[in-house]
């Protein structure tokens, strides 16, 4: 069995130029203050087998805030979700709670 090679997040394999220095192209995104974020809270059932999800988008932010602010909701609701691609989704209509919820927290820029 062979082991497959897998390529780097840019697509680059291999460089036969010796002087080749990869360069990282990840800007630090920093997380806004919660009270500049503009986030919006939909509910939406587009692909979920007409299951009701809220939906929480316009974080601007890294990825391990989102994390954060996406498990903080789930408590508060007591219910599942995730929060992946600048989203936070919950199950269920829970538009009331987590608007309370964000509003509380100091996100007063949503809606």
């Amino acid at each position: 069995m062979s082991k497959k090679i897998k390529p780097s997040s840019n697509g680059l394999v291999y460089s036969t130029d010796p002087n080749f220095k990869l360069e990282d192209n990840d800007e630090s995104q920093e997380t806004l203050p919660a009270n500049q974020q503009k986030l919006r809270i939909r509910l939406e059932t587009k692909h979920r087998a007409g299951k009701a999800v809220t939906l929480v988008t316009g974080f601007i932010g890294t990825d391990d805030d989102l994390q954060t602010l996406g498990k903080l909701l789930k408590n508060h609701c007591g219910t599942g979700g995730s929060a992946k691609d600048n989203e936070i989704i919950i199950q269920g209509d829970q538009r009331e709670k987590v608007l309370k919820f964000l509003l509380g927290k100091g996100y007063s820029q949503s809606k």
